[in-house]
């Protein structure tokens, strides 16, 4: 998928690219007061705005589960692995027509800037995901060694996301109603995934209809490991993987073969 060439232009640039993260991370609390701060400040109010409403208000229960916090640990679970998915399609669909400027002005390989989205996005994640983590373990709901299953399986949700990301963003370039009429299937993507909501909520004849849904398989294994402990069916995990691979060999060929047509387009 990724020549020799390529990763070598990559490596060149690594300075770049670590710039760059680097620039964008600053440049959001940039003249603002407490400045940096504020990357523990919003993801810990969503935990406890979360752990408070549904865990104390609400008093909402998942069936099966009896612990206090279950239902805000499947949230959090559930829209902190979506979040990332989220930011890396949306933020990848917009990445060329975004750097524009820069692409018609310096030579660099243009395939950085997708590694720019991804990283920044993993930064992000990390943050909020560090205090979600720090949460579990206090209110002793850390899920022990099968915390180690996240690794594989936010692997396949990056790889999915990137290879997704790539195709938009090259299509977006040349027919920008892509980028619209993505985020209105991103809304309703979510609303079909059982984020907010367990899979036995659905109805019994809609239930089949996850089978479908890439990012089930992933939310899912990531809400079972965080809430339960429990490892990822990984067979349920083999068609988004290879959807993911596929994603990303398509997204990488048209990102060769458009390259230099998507400089006179922008």
């Amino acid at each position: 998928m990724i020549s020799r060439s390529m990763l070598g232009g990559v490596w060149r640039y690594r300075g770049f690219i670590a710039g760059s993260v680097r620039r964008e991370f600053q440049a959001k609390y940039r003249n603002s007061l407490l400045g940096a701060a504020w990357t523990i400040l919003n993801p810990l109010a969503m935990i406890v705005v979360y752990t408070v409403i549904f865990s104390q208000v609400m008093g909402t229960r998942l069936q099966g589960s009896t612990g206090h916090f279950a239902y805000s640990i499947y949230l959090c679970a559930g829209v902190l692995t979506w979040g990332l998915f989220a930011e890396i399609t949306s933020r990848g669909q917009n990445v060329f027509l975004e750097n524009a400027n820069l692409i018609k002005k310096l030579q660099f390989p243009r395939i950085c800037l997708p590694i720019v989205v991804v990283l920044n996005a993993l930064v992000n994640f990390a943050i909020i995901f560090g205090l979600f983590t720090v949460f579990l373990a206090i209110s002793g709901s850390f899920p022990g060694w099968s915390f180690l299953a996240l690794v594989p399986v936010l692997g396949v949700l990056v790889l999915f996301a990137i290879g997704l990301a790539m195709i938009l963003g090259v299509l977006n370039v040349f027919f920008r109603d892509v980028g619209q009429f993505f985020a209105i299937v991103l809304q309703f993507w979510f609303w079909f995934t059982p984020v907010v909501y367990p899979a036995t909520a659905l109805p019994q004849d809609i239930r089949p209809l996850l089978a479908w849904n890439p990012m089930a398989a992933v939310v899912q294994a990531c809400q079972g490991i965080l809430l339960d402990g429990r490892l990822p069916h990984w067979k349920g995990l083999v068609p988004v993987t290879v959807l993911a691979l596929l994603f990303c060999a398509l997204g990488m060929h048209l990102f060769r073969k458009r390259a230099g047509e998507m400089v006179d387009e922008l």
